[in-house]
């Protein structure tokens, strides 16, 4: 990437999966990052107390150059209750709306940066899927456009709002990769379902430069945070046995997943889209794991999957 002049950027979610792994992309970019916690401030020059209910008033702002809205309830901690829709709702479009309503007072040329997902798409079968087309059907799909519109307020001020769609997030440490990897170590792996549904995913590292990239000059609108090579969710079964040494043959029948998960399983597992980061790569991004073998053989390392091919 091009070097930038140092930004001061808030990151929400900073203690999360991505905001972590963003935090310290950012950091060793040479940027000042400035963290939006919940609780009491441990460190005033480093962060700053914000609610998701209440905000933190116009204040909290001063002085910021970029916004990384990562905060979010997690929607596949269970099954969605309604108590459950309502928080995954609100969660994203409160504390959205609050950034948004805030950013509107600040002096021009400020960025939000807004995560949203590739749920936004619904399920589209194998039809490749840009940043071109519209929201889907389903109750994701529902809440991320509901997520995108609350921070319309800032891009009505004149401040670049740039909403991020990501796709599965693949990380060593934890997100879905982890919650796979125990039924394939105990030689139970295999696909979701028939499998045929695609899967729009993204090593951990290549989302926080993504975002990066983003923070430091993306322009307005969508940009998919996917990788250049989604893959159907058999295929991508195949590829963590294989990078694991166990067999991926048993599948999860479709039946047992939507009696244990509802509308979970079948919004976020038995479905799926074929996303593709046309913008991204338009722009020049370029991905340090493009290919799912090489992503899960960095994720997995040595212990797990030997040596990358």
């Amino acid at each position: 990437m091009t070097p930038v002049q140092p930004l001061r950027i808030g990151v929400t979610g900073a203690s999360g999966l991505v905001g972590r792994a963003l935090v310290a992309e950012l950091a060793g970019a040479g940027h000042r990052v400035v963290r939006f916690v919940r609780g009491s401030v441990a460190d005033p020059a480093t962060e700053v107390t914000w609610s998701s209910v209440r905000g933190g008033g116009a204040s909290a702002l001063e002085g910021i150059d970029v916004v990384v809205h990562l905060a979010g309830e997690n929607v596949g901690a269970g099954r969605w209750t309604p108590a459950r829709r309502k928080a995954i709702l609100e969660s994203r479009v409160e504390g959205t709306g609050l950034f948004a309503r805030a950013l509107a007072t600040q002096p021009p040329g400020r960025r939000l940066v807004v995560a949203s997902a590739v749920g936004y798409y619904g399920d589209t079968g194998v039809r490749p899927i840009t940043e071109a087309d519209g929201p889907g059907a389903g109750f994701l799909a529902d809440v991320c456009r509901a997520w995108e519109a609350a921070a319309q307020p800032a891009a009505a001020a004149g401040q670049t709002v740039t909403v991020a769609r990501l796709g599965v997030v693949l990380a060593a440490d934890g997100g879905a990769l982890a919650r796979m990897r125990t039924p394939f170590r105990l030689g139970l792996g295999g696909p979701l379902g028939d499998g045929r549904q695609f899967m729009s995913w993204i090593h951990l590292r290549d989302a926080a430069r993504a975002l990066r990239f983003l923070a430091e000059g993306g322009g307005a609108g969508a940009y998919n945070l996917t990788a250049p090579e989604p893959v159907a969710q058999a295929a991508f079964a195949r590829a963590l046995g294989s990078a694991m040494h166990r067999p991926a043959w048993l599948p999860a029948p479709r039946f047992a997943l939507e009696a244990l998960l509802g509308d979970l399983a079948r919004e976020m597992l038995l479905s799926g889209a074929r996303v593709l980061p046309t913008r991204l790569l338009d722009e020049g991004f370029r991905f340090s794991w493009p290919t799912l073998s090489a992503a899960l053989h960095e994720c997995l390392g040595d212990t797990e999957a030997g040596e990358a091919a």
